[in-house]
């Protein structure tokens, strides 16, 4: 108690010499901080746009003097502002009756139309557009304007819309459950099929072939749908509660089937297609024809997610081959796979993870053989760009190529088809950001690190030869400030070789000769990794290192980009979440870092985040003491079903109460807060009640935070208040400011 009690009176020592003000003025600091980045660095472009059918790019840069929008013309290589601001602030006061600074425009981004004759903004929410002869504004009708769309939402693919084949000459529909088609030119109808039903109909996803010959759909066979109700306690148009239900399907729910069925109108005749998975399908897709109508293709995700089917059938007797078997022991990432048909030469390109690295393949379409490995080497092939059919040639984003360098910095590559040639298009040891024009010949490259301020140059899409420089970053004044750029730090993991990549997040008055308290945030989702990469990314969490706290951020195994077996540490383990590497990693620091105070860590995170911040007081209690959880997944059972089977598998099994928070509460120590957001249709809010209610069964303390009327949050701006006020009193032993003193 005598050593706690020192410890904290060192504490108010350090807050009172490092800042010489009051904690709430250390709150108004780190609320503020975000806004330096923007304030106090110069010629960074951002918000890039190729302007179609034109040789140009516009972009944004923030100068001493303001917000400055420049128009680039790649052909001709020339750099210009783009349109009069001083006329255009002139017509936005008018239109507004507000006073408008030509530096200081109230928009961020804008878009011309092709003849560079006008730009089209968004202000409050409305869109606008101002033509560049007169500078005269109107506002103007968005047709994507609509009802609030939501990503749970399940298609029963019973709508009664005709489709029109390819000739324009007949249309296809759904009738009673039925396929029926209509010549356009006469208005007589035709039923294909007779045996679809109110429970098993044939679905209004309809694929003509290009001959307008045959079509291609699906039997389907609807599910029961799970629906999640919300309750919004204190809506602002009126004094009741709402409630509303959003489809939310959980893991081990049923799942609706289809059966592709192929119909041949000349010989009036169809043939159901069979299949050994189509009872244990997660997801049935029917894909394309192809050109000369021969056969079409389906895709098939099995439940499970350990096999990855594409099917091709032959349009004349409905003969199944499987053009591709992807399967895995563990899992199949499903939602990074990708294929690219070469219709000239029958070839499909296809990204794989089955040498251990996600790598690009070349298929022979008429046999289903890989004709070669076109990229390889421990490396990632992280997304494809684009495919140039002409030079057999793709351009795609990668990851690890460079020994020695980080990881996870996003470069841009060519691959010759043919040779498996590989073209560095960004050499620069950086994250490159890339805006390409449409027809792929220039790119702007906005190329940064975490401790590295952006370049912007123009390049030849070709090759990536710089034609042009555009912007390069000062931070001067930024770093006049105080400001300490992240330092990106990477150690060894939990097998004593593999190399853990992350940054350490200084305050700005940081004294080497003090001890601060570790805050670690966590996000450990399998889905892709997650430390900042690019300047100025880490801008919010610098904020909360402000207040007296060195923060950090690693991607521990389990997260995506790396090896397969890098990966596979999460499969039916989420409760793992890079622990043992991310203890490991900030022990290393430490060891190099004696400022670290590593027997006082704190960890907090949202949605899988929330989920292991909880899991780090329930199963490593001895290194994380504090934690601060919102909305978070804490029963992989409660959540939406297709990012919990992914990785926790199916069928449901003792693996999902294991990584279970709440099945595991009783375990807690430390100190917990619990944030969620109301009506949270992400994940779903009782996952959280159920976690307190656990907790309270467990006789164990903490505190729990509703935020009325938020959605999928981190906890808005009262959330993070109270993130703030607990880790100021549970880590740095002070008690936070009296806010209700005000």
């Amino acid at each position: 108690m005598k050593k706690r009690l020192f410890v904290n009176l060192i504490v108010l020592s350090m807050i009172s010499s490092l800042f010489g003000q009051d904690l709430k003025s250390l709150y108004e600091k780190a609320d503020n901080f975000p806004g330096t980045y923007e304030n106090k660095c110069y010629y960074i472009a951002s918000r890039t746009e190729y302007i179609r059918n034109t040789s140009c790019f516009s972009y944004l840069t923030n100068t001493p003097s303001g917000k400055t929008f420049f128009l680039i013309d790649a052909e001709k290589k020339t750099k210009k502002i783009a349109f009069d601001h001083e006329r255009l602030a002139t017509s936005l006061s008018d239109y507004f009756k507000e006073k408008t600074d030509r530096n200081k425009l109230p928009f961020y981004s804008i878009k011309f139309n092709e003849g560079l004759k006008s730009i089209r903004f968004t202000w409050k929410n409305e869109p606008y557009e101002c033509d560049l002869t007169a500078y005269k504004i109107k506002k103007i009708e968005d047709s994507r304007r609509g009802d609030r769309s939501y990503w749970g939402r399940v298609f029963t693919e019973n709508s009664t819309n005709p489709v029109a084949s390819p000739d324009k000459k007949k249309e296809a529909y759904i009738s009673e459950g039925n396929l029926w088609i209509r010549d356009l030119g006469t208005g007589k109808t035709r039923q294909l099929s007779t045996d679809g039903s109110p429970s098993e109909y044939y679905s209004s996803n309809i694929y003509w072939a290009p001959d307008s010959k045959k079509i291609a759909c699906c039997k389907y066979r609807p599910a029961n749908i799970r629906k999640l109700t919300l309750i919004e306690s204190s809506p602002n148009d009126q004094l009741q509660p709402k409630m509303r239900d959003v489809d939310y399907i959980k893991p081990g729910d049923a799942l609706p089937i289809r059966r592709p069925v192929l119909f041949d109108l000349e010989k009036e005749s169809s043939v159901s297609v069979n299949f050994a998975e189509v009872l244990d399908q997660f997801d049935l897709r029917l894909e394309r024809w192809s050109p000369n109508s021969d056969y079409f293709t389906f895709i098939v995700n099995k439940r499970g997610h350990q096999e990855y089917l594409i099917y091709k059938v032959n349009a004349a007797d409905g003969n199944l081959t499987a053009l591709v078997h992807e399967k895995s022991p563990t899992f199949v990432w499903y939602s990074s796979l990708y294929n690219y048909y070469l219709p000239e030469s029958e070839e499909m390109l296809w990204i794989s993870e089955r040498d251990g690295w996600r790598h690009l393949y070349l298929y022979d379409i008429a046999t289903g053989q890989v004709k070669k490995q076109i990229t390889k080497g421990e490396w990632i092939v992280k997304s494809v760009v684009y495919v140039d059919e002409k030079q057999r040639k793709v351009i795609f984003k990668g990851c690890g190529k460079d020994t020695g360098a980080d990881p996870y910095l996003e470069k841009y590559y060519s691959v010759d088809i043919n040779t498996g040639k590989i073209v560095d298009m960004t050499p620069e040891n950086a994250n490159h950001e890339v805006t390409f024009s449409t027809d792929y010949k220039y790119m702007i490259d906005a190329y940064s690190r975490a401790d590295l301020p952006p370049v912007t140059v123009l390049r030849s899409g070709n090759d990536g030869k710089v034609l042009m420089g555009l912007e390069k970053c000062s931070i001067e004044e930024l770093l006049k400030s105080g400001v300490r750029l992240p330092e990106v730090f990477s150690a060894k993991g939990r097998d004593g070789k593999t190399d853990i990549w992350g940054i350490i997040i200084r305050p700005a008055d940081f004294d080497p000769q003090k001890k601060y308290p570790v805050l670690e945030y966590i996000y450990a989702g399998p889905h892709d990794s997650f430390v900042p990469k690019s300047f100025a990314g880490s801008r919010y969490l610098a904020a909360m290192a402000e207040l007296g706290f060195i923060v950090v951020q690693c991607d521990g195994m389990g997260t995506a980009n790396r090896s397969k077996a890098f990966h596979d540490v999460c499969w039916k383990n989420l409760k793992d979440a890079g622990f043992p590497d991310r203890i490991t990693w900030i022990q290393s620091a430490a060891q190099k870092y004696p400022e670290m105070d590593i027997d006082n860590v704190g960890i907090y995170g949202t949605s899988a985040g929330g989920q292991s911040s909880t899991g780090a007081l329930l199963f490593h209690p001895n290194f994380y003491k504090v934690a601060v959880s919102s909305c978070g997944c804490h029963d992989n059972r409660m959540d939406k079903i297709w990012w919990n089977e992914q990785w926790m598998g199916y069928p449901i099994g003792s693996q999902y109460k294991e990584s279970s928070n709440t099945c595991n509460a009783d375990r807690l120590k430390g100190k917990l807060m619990l944030i969620v957001g109301e009506v949270d249709d992400n994940v779903d809010p009782a996952s959280t009640y159920q976690l307190a209610n656990a907790l309270i069964k467990a006789n164990k303390e903490f505190e729990l935070v509703m935020i009325p009327g938020a959605g999928h949050t981190s906890g808005e701006k009262y959330g993070e208040r109270k993130r703030r006020d607990f880790f100021v009193k549970h880590l740095l032993g002070v008690d936070p400011p009296e806010w209700n003193k005000n």
